[in-house]
């Protein structure tokens, strides 16, 4: 199946994103006009009221947290919270689960969202962290968990596909092994969710956490943590307070989902994510992953060709999804992306992309990083090909 490009606004033609590893863009029509809808005509906080409005903005919040179950393969959509974005699901599933004294085992692949959260409790609460090494294509060996595991170890967290490398991580090997030894398997999906297929009923992962705003292409200030129903009694809240529910105790309410979503809901954000997960139910994951396959064969084959570039990550297609990430010989990434920017109106990421140890395994954390091309769903062949010919003037 392919992509029409438009079914974007007309806007998305005026310039060349491809950044959609940051947030993807343009979102469908759907999205904006779910938002608009919501300011314009409910307006209203959900849980907080039972006149008409209050009412239908309270089945927008059950509808957007089925969406994602659906596509999670989550039976129940109670153990879906909503979040404000990717990082704050993955502060609440690390924050929340992890004690004074324990061990935590990540990898060097994780998004600063997963370093900053670690290194806080490494230095603040005793608990003493292992990260895997990754090999040149940014993958990580699934063996190499059994050797770092210990009596004390909570909690393993990976990344399902790195957003600097664009590799795939083999989650079912690692949460296997976590399920042989009892330990929670934490999965950042921020880069998958909606571009991989994801099935939790047999894929063995006790807490997923995504950004809304990312293939699932709802808006900016959205997100989502899926716990499984054994791990939801033993998480710790990060916020406290007015859910809408028990409101006659002063104690938090122990029951998913509201005991990790005090306070408001980002509603106008809420009711973009529902018309965002639709439309990737309508397209469908499958197709939506050939897309950005099919774009980054495509990109991946013209690049070979260009002698001053390299590309990093896996060379198979299949091994990796939706982002490249290159090096031009005698350039700064960012002389680049502001070349591409400025002369070609092409949008594209230089630097570390927040993660600081895969720069560091790979060698490029001191030369500034990489150009990082993330295509999304109505990014188009003749898009890429505009690319390579920029890519290729530009560094000749």
């Amino acid at each position: 199946m392919t992509i029409d490009p438009q079914h974007g606004p007309l806007s998305s033609r005026d310039r060349l994103y491809l950044d959609n590893a940051a947030t993807s863009w343009p979102k469908p029509d759907s999205v904006y006009d779910a938002v608009d809808h919501f300011q314009r005509t409910l307006g209203a906080a959900a849980g907080r009221g039972a006149y008409r409005h209050g009412q239908e903005a309270d089945r927008l919040v059950t509808t957007a947290r089925q969406r994602v179950a659906q596509l999670l393969h989550v039976l129940d959509a109670r153990y879906v919270a909503l979040a404000f974005n990717g990082t704050d699901a993955l502060n609440m599933a690390i924050l929340g689960s992890v004690r004074p004294g324990d061990h935590v085992v990540t990898t060097d692949v994780e998004h600063n969202s997963v370093l900053r959260p670690l290194r806080f409790l490494e230095q603040t609460r005793s608990v003493s962290l292992t990260h895997l090494p990754c090999d040149r294509d940014g993958v990580v060996d699934p063996s190499r968990l059994r050797d770092a595991l210990r009596p004390n170890t909570r909690l393993v967290i990976a990344s399902h596909v790195s957003n600097v490398s664009g590799a795939i991580q083999p989650i079912d090997d690692l949460g296997a092994i976590c399920r042989e030894h009892a330990v929670w398997f934490l999965v950042d999906a921020a880069q998958s969710l909606g571009h991989v297929p994801i099935d939790l009923e047999q894929s063995p992962v006790d807490l997923l956490a995504s950004s809304g705003h990312k293939g699932l292409m709802g808006p900016l200030g959205t997100g989502v943590l899926y716990a499984a129903p054994h791990i939801w009694d033993a998480l710790t809240p990060l916020r406290f307070g007015g859910t809408g529910t028990q409101s006659g105790r002063d104690s938090q309410p122990a029951e998913p989902p509201e005991k990790l979503e005090s306070g408001n809901l980002n509603m106008p954000g809420i009711a973009g994510l529902a018309a965002g997960c639709r439309f990737v139910q309508e397209r469908g994951v499958d197709n939506l992953r050939r897309h950005l396959q099919d774009l980054t064969t495509h990109v991946l084959a013209g690049l070979e060709r260009i002698s001053t570039i390299r590309c990093w990550g896996p060379r198979e297609p299949h091994r990796r999804c939706g982002v490249v990430s290159l090096t031009v010989s005698g350039y700064d990434p960012a002389e680049v992306a502001a070349i591409l920017d400025s002369s070609f109106g092409i949008q594209v990421r230089a630097g570390l992309h927040c993660a600081p140890r895969m720069h560091e395994s790979w060698g490029t954390l001191r030369t500034g990083g990489t150009v990082r091309i993330s295509p999304g769903p109505f990014s188009t062949m003749a898009d890429m090909d505009r690319l390579l010919a920029a890519l290729a003037e530009c560094t000749s």
